[in-house]
């Protein structure tokens, strides 16, 4: 059973509607039937190069029609996929082939020369293709000979079908095991929450090597038979004409983008009445981008909860309170609870502990680490998932920061959102970022790095006299240190663990 069933009921159901869309060149267009005939071609050529149930195959790829076609067609082959970011240079990429031992890896024609050099050092990796996906028919001459009639239905839920590499804080990045049956829950899930319908058309703006664009937008829509109309570069001023136009009635995004919209010269022109569906997650969501969308675009944003190990855990309502700085309640089927991180023991409504995690949408665990598999789930089988945060009496969701981002000065827990907030009120302030430095005297100093806007002007002092006028003086930054701007992965979310080593070590 693989949630590519629900995607063949789709091809049968709406074999001429229109599944898939690339808005900027190529521009390219598949129908459901047509898509589906592709992934079939692609399966069969990936056969044809050897790739059985249980191989791994690497992409690093742009997001394209080829990188999408490999990847539904491996998984119609219950093979795994590993999708790769392209930011990854070579030495990383070797690491992530051994560990994983993919058998096939597919990358872009522009990266050949530099990822030639790590190639002899991978005996498991049978094939590396290389594709230039600004040449479709570069692909469709690979695949146009091919032909495979293999059924989903021989793929079992508890099957691996992707593996994603999560960043840790110490020691490499261990591999995620994602099941056919961890997506088909949290699509259920999510189907049930936001209302998908065949009638949707989805506005994707994301990379697709993420579980934010892969698997909650792309998967969703080809779950639902709805259209999905892809952006191989986020534009701002192409995304809010589409917004605006009615054309589009989902849109998921990053809080870097929202506020890239935000920031658009007159974007108040710009109305999303008609989008039913604006969903933000992958990191914080800033109080004031919560309230902006509300005066400018008349829209309030669906803020949800979400990791690479889980899936989708938490959302606000679609029919009711989208409550500011929360990231709203548990999925259906999905239980969440809050745990003293030392104890154990599950602490009462309000109280700030470590949020914990159990249901179908949760991983198998990470690829070839027991220890660090069993370590990362409790005694009764929860998975800790190192956020902090607290539940209130009506089932809201709050959150704290990572477990790892917590400031211990004095004795005392600070929590670094609670000091991005009160920084972010500031005029002069467009990004920030809260972490903790070594400190002789306390144990750890709280250190703001700001961004200011460009045309604002503001000493160090005067921000932390701002903080201490509205927080307690052992919360207020000791030490403001100015950048041009923050160390940021692909999907936007600051890297605090960089800043740390930076700044502190």
């Amino acid at each position: 059973m693989s949630f590519l069933d629900t995607f063949s009921e789709n091809v049968r159901k709406y074999p001429n509607k229109v599944a898939l869309e690339f808005l900027d060149p190529p521009l390219q267009r598949l129908t459901y039937a047509e898509l589906d005939e592709q992934v079939n071609r692609t399966a069969g050529y990936l056969q044809s190069l050897g790739l059985q149930a249980g191989d791994r195959a690497a992409l690093q790829l742009s997001k394209s029609i080829e990188f999408i076609l490999l990847h539904l067609a491996a998984i119609r082959l219950g093979a795994i996929v590993l999708p790769l970011n392209l930011a990854y240079p070579p030495d990383e990429l070797q690491y992530f082939l051994e560990d994983s031992g993919a058998k096939l890896f597919f990358a872009l024609e522009a990266n050949k020369e530099k990822i030639q050099s790590i190639l002899p050092s991978l005996p498991e990796l049978k094939e590396c293709i290389f594709l230039d996906p600004t040449q479709p028919n570069q692909f469709q001459d690979l695949i146009t000979n091919h032909q495979s009639s293999i059924s989903n239905s021989l793929i079992s839920p508890s099957d691996t079908a992707v593996i994603i590499y999560t960043s840790g804080t110490t020691g490499r990045p261990k591999g995620a095991e994602i099941a056919h049956g961890n997506l088909i829950s949290n699509l259920n899930a999510l189907h049930e929450a936001w209302g998908w319908a065949s009638n949707d058309v989805l506005l994707h703006v994301l990379p697709i090597f993420h579980v934010h664009g892969l698997f909650v937008a792309l998967h969703g829509a080809l779950h639902a038979g709805a259209t999905t109309l892809l952006m191989r570069e986020f534009n701002a001023q192409k995304t809010l004409e589409l917004l605006s136009s009615g054309q589009c009635t989902v849109f998921m995004a990053v809080p870097t983008i929202h506020q890239r919209l935000l920031d658009f010269p007159n974007a108040n022109r710009y109305n999303f009445a008609r989008v039913r569906l604006i969903t933000s997650g992958s990191d914080r969501l800033p109080d004031e981008a919560f309230s902006g969308y509300q005066t400018t675009f008349g829209y309030t944003l669906l803020e949800r909860y979400g990791m690479t190990e889980t899936g989708m855990n938490c959302s606000n309502p679609l029919n009711g309170e989208r409550r500011i700085g929360s990231v709203g309640m548990p999925l259906p089927g999905v239980e969440v609870r809050i745990v003293n991180a030392e104890t154990r023991a599950v602490l009462a409504t309000g109280d700030i502990g470590e949020v914990e995690i159990r249901g179908a949408n949760v991983f198998k665990g990470y690829w070839r680490q027991p220890e660090k598999t069993s370590a990362s789930f409790s005694a009764d089988g929860w998975f800790k998932t190192g956020d902090l945060g607290y539940l209130e009496a009506d089932g809201y969701l709050t959150l704290c920061g990572r477990s790892k981002d917590l400031i211990i000065s004095g004795g005392l827990n600070i929590y670094p959102p609670e000091v991005e907030r009160v920084l972010a009120e500031h005029p002069a302030v467009n990004a920030c970022a809260v972490i903790g430095c070594p400190d002789r005297e306390w144990g750890e100093k709280v250190t703001a790095v700001v961004v200011l806007e460009k045309t604002e002007s503001v000493t160090g002092e005067e921000l932390m006299r701002f903080c201490r006028e509205r927080l307690a003086p052992y919360k207020s930054p000791k030490a403001i240190v100015f950048r041009d701007d923050l160390p940021r992965n692909a999907m936007g979310k600051v890297q605090k663990a960089q800043l740390r080593k930076e700044l502190c070590e």
